[in-house]
């Protein structure tokens, strides 16, 4: 089992198992009702994306990020092209950091957004890469062929270019991006199981990541955002789709190639069947339709909501479920009103945004 040491307090560590997981953007159930519709690039995508998971499970890991103490990084950019193959990291470097513009635009893209990713987590949350120790960040892009998929498998990111038809290149999306490296965030903090409800915790932060780093690098409001995940990679067949919406879930999609959104806005919905990890992507909505109602709330706002959200994120724990969350939510926002980094009503405000779904606040 991989170990890692991580600080809780500034006079206390503990030693954590590390829950890696292969964390697909696409969720199984998408990919399914593509498969059923015919789309064949679908099925090749759950295959592939299955012997991603079984490699990653047996094969080695990047031990160094479970070592207890790691190296001081400088939270270089990595861009490699997998020239549509199934293997990562293939030499040499398609763009690395400080480079010149690539002739191809996947790459220039990933490395635009990983430096978005970066600079949001340092400039709002005052955090140093995902491990807040200034990890590289590694992407690979053309990642197989037609791979409708993008994912986090622990230690870096990886991209498909879709089948042009339902999705486009994934690396063109920055919420995509910065959500497959939200992941790494969580792993590298609260460390979630990824199951049931933790597992719905680690998809929605992830979300969370996603679309406060998207409108930090637009110059986006709480209220002039669209909170779609996932809208940018619709092919021409699916235009105005998008894989979820933070503020009114079970409305991203519906159509017969990806079926119905099934993400449920309030607790009395909540999905108890024992596909997609039980209900990881599925749950996740109603956590993040609290956090969009609560960064609308007036005296917030998406970064200052952000900040509660990722006080909170650092005091939870592998196997966390909503009520925990929701009560050390609460808690960081009155710790940052003492601090003077929130509004006195942030407490009330986010207590009220829980209640709207259906999970009332301490």
């Amino acid at each position: 089992m991989n170990i890692r040491t991580i600080e809780r307090t500034e006079r206390q560590q503990r030693i954590v198992p590390v829950h890696e997981c292969c964390c697909m953007f696409v969720p199984p159930h998408v990919l399914e009702n593509m498969a059923r519709a015919g789309i064949e690039e679908a099925r090749l995508t759950i295959q592939q994306s299955r012997l991603s998971r079984e490699k990653r499970a047996v094969g080695p890991t990047n031990m160094e990020m479970f070592a207890g103490v790691t190296p001081v990084g400088q939270a270089h950019r990595q861009i490699y092209d997998c020239e549509s193959g199934w293997i990562q990291r293939v030499e040499p470097v398609a763009r690395g950091e400080g480079a010149p513009v690539h002739v191809d635009p996947a790459v220039n893209d990933a490395y635009d957004h990983l430096g978005n990713v970066r600079d949001c987590l340092k400039q709002v949350l005052n955090r140093n890469s995902l491990d807040n120790n200034g990890m590289d960040l590694i992407c690979n892009v053309h990642f197989g062929e037609k791979y409708n998929n993008a994912f986090w498998d622990g230690d870096e990111i990886t991209f498909g270019d879709g089948d042009g038809k339902i999705f486009v290149n994934f690396a063109k999306s920055l919420d995509v991006v910065a959500h497959e490296l939200g992941h790494g965030v969580v792993q590298w903090t609260a460390n979630f199981v990824y199951s049931k409800q933790p597992g719905a915790l680690h998809e929605h932060f992830a979300d969370v990541f996603g679309s406060v780093i998207t409108q930090y690098a637009e110059g986006q409001t709480a209220d002039d955002a669209d909170w779609l995940i996932g809208d940018e990679i619709m092919g021409p067949e699916l235009y105005g789709e998008a894989l979820r919406s933070m503020c009114a879930p079970g409305t991203a999609y519906d159509n017969d190639l990806l079926g119905k959104d099934p993400q449920p806005d309030h607790m009395r919905d909540y999905y108890t069947g024992s596909g997609d990890n039980y209900g990881v992507h599925i749950n996740s909505g109603i956590m993040s339709k609290a956090f969009c109602l609560a960064a609308r709330e007036k005296g917030i706002g998406t970064e200052k909501a952000a900040l509660i959200w990722y006080t909170a994120l650092q005091r939870l724990w592998s196997t966390a479920d909503f009520n925990d969350a929701v009560g050390q939510i609460v808690k960081a926002a009155r710790l940052l009103v003492k601090d003077g980094k929130v509004g006195a009503g942030a407490p009330q405000k986010v207590r009220a945004a829980f209640k709207a779904v259906g999970l009332p606040a301490p």
